[in-house]
């Protein structure tokens, strides 16, 4: 089951926030919560207001437990930008954008909860495939023909 929390018009710009939410996205909610409560910014602070919204949204309206979720998506989309001027020399003015953004997270528990040595021995097996693909390869190329030797004897003479 999904369960979701959207912060609205958070006073900080979207880029500023996206650079924390891709580090969250795929995480346990416990390791999120942890990522966030170790990082230097200020988006890391909103972003953990609305993690945990979330949760308690999980626990309280779809009766589901914070151990067994993962975030599954964090997106974070443009407010509305306030406009403001600044004067300048001459009279003139520039002008000062003062953005807001959505923080949107989205929590599952249906997806499976992927630990960092449960990645490392995912890639480790990927490798070792990949090598045995090449291994194969190479040792049908020394036995019988190559596959350029193939293209030309399945073409016609001209």
């Amino acid at each position: 089951m999904e369960v979701r929390s959207t912060y609205k018009y958070a006073r900080i710009s979207p880029f500023k926030v996206r650079e924390v939410t891709r580090e969250i996205q795929g995480l346990p909610v416990s390791a999120a919560l942890d990522l966030l409560a170790f990082t230097p910014k200020k988006a890391a602070s909103l972003i953990g207001k609305t993690l945990k919204s979330a949760i308690a949204n999980a626990e309280n309206n779809a009766n589901l437990k914070a151990d067994g979720l993962v975030v599954k998506e964090a997106t974070v989309g443009e407010g509305p930008t306030l406009k403001r001027i600044m004067a300048r020399a001459r009279g003139s003015a520039s002008r000062i954008l003062k953005r807001t953004s959505h923080i949107r997270i989205v929590l599952s528990d249906e997806i499976a909860i992927e630990t960092r040595a449960t990645r490392k021995a995912k890639r480790k097996a990927e490798k070792k495939a990949t090598k045995k693909e090449s291994k194969s390869e190479t040792t049908q190329n020394a036995s019988g023909e190559s596959k350029s030797d193939k293209k030309t004897a399945n073409q016609p003479n001209k």
